[in-house]
């Protein structure tokens, strides 16, 4: 698939063949043979042209790794967990990519929000009645800036926390993963 890609253009099982001969020794009908089984499980078109077959790739080699991370990440018993430990393993290139990549999908109309403004400790409040809006959730006790100690099913979440309210991020619900017990 590699020389497929490369070429981006219809090639024949010779042109293949002569190409990977440049590194190593390989037999017409092996290169045949493995164009053949990528014809049939879909990843490249054929066309005759007299008696041999132009082979054509399907998808380019990123919609294919996009495919494959999707499965990936699709078939995961914990997608949140998946991608965290994805990014973590992301170099700063990497990282900056996706950054591109996540404005690129956004598209003009929508583009990111602006990162919220800092928000320091907040100050005493003196004199102020208004009293905090019931959620029904039990109110928060650490500080402000307090370090989060995250999921702890999901590694490198440790200070996740949403640091524009100076809270820990909600958890989510621990998930069962031992088939209904």
């Amino acid at each position: 698939m590699t020389r497929v890609w490369q070429w981006n253009r219809p090639v024949t099982v010779r042109e293949v063949l002569e190409d990977i001969q440049r590194d190593r020794s390989i037999a017409y009908t092996t290169v045949m043979t493995v164009l053949d089984n990528l014809h049939q499980k879909g990843w490249v078109r054929r066309e005759a042209e007299g008696r041999a077959y132009r082979y054509e790739a399907v998808s380019t080699r990123a919609a294919y790794a996009a495919a494959l991370m999707n499965d990936s990440w699709s078939q995961s018993d914990n997608p949140a967990a998946a991608l965290v430990a994805f990014f973590g393993m992301m170099s700063p290139e990497q990282r900056e990519a996706l950054t591109d990549a996540v404005r690129m999908v956004q598209g003009p109309e929508n583009p990111p929000s602006a990162p919220p403004p800092e928000n320091p400790a907040t100050p005493e409040r003196s004199g102020e009645s208004e009293e905090p809006e019931e959620s029904g959730e039990p109110e928060d006790t650490e500080e402000p800036g307090a370090r989060n100690p995250g999921n702890p099913e999901i590694p490198g979440t440790e200070n996740l926390g949403d640091e524009k309210q100076g809270k820990p991020a909600k958890r989510p619900p621990a998930q069962n993963t031992e088939g209904g017990r």
